[in-house]
């Protein structure tokens, strides 16, 4: 595949080719819970795909890893990390075949709050573990985030990494560990240190809510730090390769009732004037949010005004409705209308039939 094919940014904004590119995206989270190392069926994920594709979808998110119940990553009781099963490897083999095949950029999720949840699942506290220490922290970048990358960055549909999804439930949830930030960030800036040392890949952390993704913009008491900025992570890491390249916040209804709603008129919804408390000189997309749409408005609305508020790209949950939030059929207006009506900065490299 061609260099000129990989996204990457500049003044703040997503770029292929010398030209923008908006990220006219969706979930497509897992076909099979956790995938990778289980269940995987690259039959469904080439039909998937060639249907996302010829619908103007241009990027996915995929969680790699759901929560290691299927044993893709060898962790033990200490949350050390030795190393990862074959089938794994070879089932992503196929997987990033098959969107590089059908021109589906993926922001590839590492880990989830899933992996530290402990109902049902005996093997949480490993993971917990791992999180607590700088010597299991570095074991899974020696082991995983840094093979990981190496194998798929040549790979331009490698767009990003997603060190977690949703660590804000890691924090605040019992049933996940109430982990402290310093532990959980931990992992963030070794890992992008890694993933920045060794590679082009962007990378991020798809946040739950703007809680803890602000230094304290906004009303009073909502807002408890960036723990994902560069101060922050630096403080913990002093490496300056420790840093994340761009937001990817996630929305739902529920938490705009407390910080408004990206898809209102400006300036409330705008990440340029930092609604959310977003510091500038990063890009940002929503990186969830329902495809059934948000209160009041459609899919293909929240899109448009999304784009008019300066967001650089949606992606809703999901492409293959794997819950209640919806599925191809909300998806598939939104993304033929951002087709029709931005088809330079869809697929900005061609020009589809």
């Amino acid at each position: 595949m061609s260099a000129d094919k990989r996204i990457y940014i500049e003044n703040e904004r997503f770029m292929v080719g010398g030209r923008p590119i908006w990220i006219n995206g969706a979930n497509t989270p897992w076909h099979k819970w956790n995938d990778f190392g289980g269940d995987y069926d690259d039959g469904w994920w080439n039909e998937h795909f060639a249907l996302c594709a010829e619908n103007g979808m241009n990027a996915t998110r995929v969680w790699v890893n759901c929560n290691n119940d299927q044993g893709a990553v060898i962790i033990d009781e200490e949350g050390m990390v030795n190393g990862t099963s074959a089938k794994h490897w070879d089932d992503l083999d196929l997987y990033f075949a098959a969107a590089a095949r059908h021109g589906i950029y993926v922001m590839a999720t590492l880990t989830s709050f899933d992996h530290f949840k402990d109902v049902g699942r005996p093997d949480a506290h490993r993971w917990r573990k791992m999180l607590q220490s700088d010597a299991a922290v570095d074991s899974f970048v020696a082991h995983y985030v840094v093979p990981f990358t190496n194998r798929y960055k040549n790979n331009p549909y490698l767009w990003s990494i997603d060190l977690m999804n949703e660590p804000d439930w890691v924090h605040e949830e019992a049933a996940c560990g109430q982990m402290a930030w310093g532990d959980i960030s931990r992992y963030f800036a070794r890992a992008a240190a890694a993933i920045h040392e060794c590679s082009e890949v962007p990378v991020t952390v798809g946040m739950s809510f703007p809680k803890y993704h602000s230094d304290g913009f906004g009303a009073a008491g909502l807002h408890k730090g960036d723990m994902v900025g560069d101060a922050f992570l630096q403080s913990i890491y002093p490496d300056p390769k420790a840093y994340i390249d761009f937001y990817s916040p996630h929305y739902y209804d529920w938490v705009g009732e407390h910080y408004g709603a990206p898809y209102l008129v400006k300036p409330h919804g705008a990440p340029a004037e930092r609604g959310w408390g977003l510091k500038p000189g990063k890009p940002a997309l929503l990186g969830e949010c329902p495809a059934n749409g948000s209160a009041g408005y459609t899919l293909t609305q929240d899109y448009v005004n999304a784009f008019e508020n300066g967001w650089l790209g949606v992606m809703p949950w999901t492409s293959n409705r794997v819950d209640a939030c919806g599925g191809f059929e909300e998806l598939k207006p939104a993304i033929n209308h951002m087709r029709d009506t931005h088809r330079e900065l869809v697929w900005p490299y061609t020009t589809p039939a």
